[in-house]
């Protein structure tokens, strides 16, 4: 590869355009993430959407948890149709509007002042979500197999490549808290949308501008072409083009308006029979193009060790993704957060996940990169039990914390030593698995392996909105369980760990 190829602090220039690209589209992600828990319980005066705290975690955890799950259609349909920039263009704009129509919903219920929740608010909420959904299903999938296609199999710093492209995330999602949140909180929740939309506006102008110059056309070579396209031939953006892009974002889009109000009418036994009609034919088709996708002892091979530490995965999130809901409401109602006699937004506390993993990425790697010269650094599955130890750790500690919360609100340092405990646990799992995925996946069907991968996240993202109900009705404390089956789990994944690093076939 030559020097030009390597421009981006030693590593492809394309790195430097989905990485800005993918800040932004974070930026807004995050922005909206951090504060929608204390929308959804606000009063309705103020805006917001009057709901107790289990509703609120219910459409939380449903929310975030799809955004993880379309990637599987978002990624078939990038990699049989579309292309991987076509689907970034059309994810793009569809985000935009949703986080604009949340913007208009909030607005409306604060200017009525009825007191009661309006039939335009939940239409507004529900199709901004649905839009936010199925937008992020074109988006997220393809950006993050396209950081992979940049670098050529077998390249040892693909690793440091995911790990500089998350660190363009989680840049994202510092800065947004402190914009996003604070004009949500202090001013007016639709403010709070109306940051998020401009995000992904900024987010698609960018990789407009980076993608279309003649530097870029020279490093990005082939990557995210439609299929059957190659470098020569490949036909660039113009009018024409971006006319079937608005047209598939506004049409898809208006589909997802007449769906969301036509779901609104329904009663609640048939949306819940059509959304598992809906996950079970999903979930059969992806079996079907994996299965059709796989060939060979080694695909296979490989292909199950994605599977098998997907639950793992599913158990880190369970726990992680307690950060937008229980986190935020311990924020909230049980830390002290008066500083000089200002009180901070409980929602720059989701910050600070994201400013660890800005500080410590470097770290992490230059670590990984020590101990692999020493040919000492831990295969996959061994980083992922690690993580599971760090989770539970931090949780034991927010359990005690809530213990001492019962008589008087605690230090904001507890949550913070939390976050620093679960931070090094995602460093340990979210890159590692992203660039696993590409490196283990049949070429064919990475994008489809990636929207399965973002499925486990999604599965994890449920059941860390459910967790509080669940322990709930067994009676359990939720902080303690969740710390008790992380560290069970995590001397599973220590246990099979060399079984599961046989299976890789040299892949490190």
């Amino acid at each position: 590869m030559s020097n030009k190829d390597r421009a981006f602090f030693g590593h492809p220039l394309g790195l430097s355009t989905l990485f800005a690209t993918e800040f932004w589209e974070r930026f807004s992600y995050y922005g909206m993430r951090g504060f929608f828990v204390l929308f959804l319980t606000a009063e309705l005066a103020t805006g917001g959407f009057g709901l107790d705290e289990t509703g609120a975690y219910a459409i939380y955890g449903l929310f975030t948890s799809l955004v993880y799950l379309t990637p599987i259609a978002g990624g078939i349909i990038a990699d049989k149709l579309w292309g991987q920039r076509f689907s970034i263009y059309v994810g793009a704009l569809m985000m935009a509007l949703g986080q604009f129509a949340m913007a208009a919903g909030s607005y409306y219920g604060k200017v009525t002042h009825t007191g009661e929740l309006q039939h335009i608010q939940q239409f507004m909420l529900f199709a901004g979500l649905g839009l936010l959904i199925l937008g992020n299903g074109f988006f997220k999938p393809v950006i993050s197999t396209m950081v992979g296609g940049l670098y050529q199999e077998g390249d040892n710093e693909r690793d440091n490549g995911f790990t500089i492209f998350y660190m363009g995330i989680n840049l994202g999602a510092l800065v947004t808290n402190f914009i996003g949140g604070t004009l949500a909180e202090k001013i007016g929740w639709h403010w709070g949308f109306v940051a998020a939309g401009m995000g992904m506006v900024a987010s698609t102008i960018w990789f407009f501008i980076r993608e279309t110059s003649v530097q870029q056309r020279e490093t990005g070579k082939n990557i995210g072409l439609r299929p059957n396209d190659d470098v020569m031939n490949k036909k660039r953006l113009n009018g024409t083009d971006w006319g079937k892009i608005v047209m598939y974002a506004l049409g898809i889009s208006a589909m997802i308006l007449v769906i969301v109000y036509g779901i609104l009418s329904l009663p609640s036994l048939v949306t819940n029979i059509i959304a598992i009609s809906a996950a079970v034919i999903g979930f059969s088709y992806l079996g079907v193009t994996i299965y059709k996708g796989t060939s060979g002892k080694t695909e296979w091979s490989r292909v199950g060790v994605i599977l098998v530490l997907a639950l793992f995965n599913i158990a880190f999130w369970s726990g992680f993704e307690q950060a937008g809901t229980s986190f935020n409401t311990f924020a909230k109602d049980l830390t002290d957060r008066v500083v000089f006699g200002w009180e901070i937004p409980a929602s720059w506390f989701q910050s600070v996940n994201a400013l660890f993993i800005v500080l410590l990425a470097p770290v992490f790697t230059i670590v990984w990169d020590k101990l692999s010269a020493k040919k000492m650094n831990p295969r996959t599955p061994n980083k992922f039990g690690f993580s599971l130890v760090f989770l539970s750790i931090g949780f034991l500690i927010i359990a005690i914390a809530n213990d001492y919360a019962a008589t008087s609100l605690v230090s904001p340092f507890w949550l913070v030593l939390v976050y620093l405990l679960h931070t090094m646990g995602e460093l340990c799992m979210s890159p590692v698995g992203l660039s696993m995925i590409t490196k283990l996946s049949p070429q064919k069907i990475t994008s489809v392996m990636m929207g399965t991968w973002f499925a486990s996240i999604a599965l994890g993202n449920y059941l860390a909105a459910a967790m509080t109900a669940f322990c709930n009705w067994l009676g359990l404390p939720t902080f303690y369980f969740i710390a008790i089956y992380s560290i069970i789990l995590a001397g599973v994944a220590f246990a099979v760990a060399p079984k599961l690093n046989k299976m890789m076939k040299g892949v490190h």
